[in-house]
């Protein structure tokens, strides 16, 4: 595919998962080409013709990129490629690897590429989760439940798919720095319930994960601002409130909340603007724990 910018994206009806992620790609990761590019759509399979594009786009058929239809350079339903591992998506971070090759080491959108291919070919039928009622919070789902709620309101179900797909990619990306963080700074200390993990970083990410991993407690410290949040697992047997009690006396100037569950205290939060960030080291925070928590 040549570098001249493309005026019109045409993908089908009621766009699935890997169409929405299709276009997403392409206006959100090969810009210079498509960020201005207007979205058209079709019956599934089919072309936009030539009398539309100039009349309702103004533009000519070399200035048109079909996804997930059309049986094109972006479309997977050719009988050659019907049993492939591959669909729409696929195919379109095959072409951006190729104009971008940095995209290659950005791991959180192969990871979202391979859970869009996973879905398309109906592996999700496999996942844990799809016997769940929570199942249906899935982005996929959400997506099929829009026909419902906005039918045949085609641009927006794909404005929604995308938006959504904004908030995955930052998730995803915050995760895997997670995890990283979590390597490669996490400071492990015992408490008598078991391993905790202490943390100086911005990413709070890594203090849920810290839990899915298994600690009983995480407490973080913001690298930049100060604050501190400090978790327990729901189901430990103990709680914070010794650990508030004393905080309260030695860091009076901070603010503190104290959640009701008593597995949370933070000192720090988005929901909450203007507080005081704690003057207490992550080393004194977690000698204070370890002090009360023998």
């Amino acid at each position: 595919m040549n570098s001249i910018p493309r005026k019109l994206i045409v993908t089908h009806h009621a766009p699935d998962l890997d169409a929405i992620t299709s276009v997403w790609l392409l206006k959100r990761f090969d810009s210079q080409r498509y960020a201005s590019a207007k979205v058209a759509f079709v019956n599934p399979g089919d072309t936009i013709s030539l009398e539309e594009a100039e009349k309702e786009f103004n533009c000519q058929l070399h200035e048109i990129t079909h996804v997930d239809t059309g049986l094109g350079e972006f479309d997977h339903h050719q009988t050659e490629r019907a049993s492939k591992e591959i669909c729409a998506a696929t195919l379109v971070f095959d072409y951006l690897k190729e104009v971008r090759p940095e995209i290659v080491d950005d791991f959180a959108l192969k990871e979202i590429v391979k859970i869009v291919v996973d879905v398309d070919h109906f592996g999700e039928i496999d996942w844990p989760e799809a016997k769940e009622s929570r199942f249906v919070f899935t982005l996929h789902e959400l997506i099929h439940g829009h026909e419902s709620v906005e039918p045949h309101n085609d641009d927006s179900q794909l404005h929604f798919g995308m938006s959504a797909l904004d908030c995955a990619y930052a998730e995803m990306t915050n995760r895997l720095k997670a995890e990283e963080i979590i390597q490669t700074k996490g400071v492990e200390f015992e408490i008598g319930e078991g391993k905790c993990l202490g943390l100086e970083t911005q990413n709070d990410e890594t203090i849920k994960l810290a839990q899915v991993k298994g600690y009983v407690l995480a407490v973080r410290k913001d690298s930049e601002y100060g604050h501190i949040r400090i978790k327990v697992r729901p189901d430990a047997s103990f709680n914070l409130e010794k650990l508030y009690q004393a905080i309260k006396e030695i860091d009076q100037k901070a603010t503190w909340f104290y959640h009701a569950s008593g597995k949370m205290l933070l000192n720090g939060s988005i929901k909450h603007r203007n507080q005081i960030a704690s003057s207490i080291s992550l080393q004194g925070i977690i000698h204070l724990i370890q002090k009360l928590y023998k």
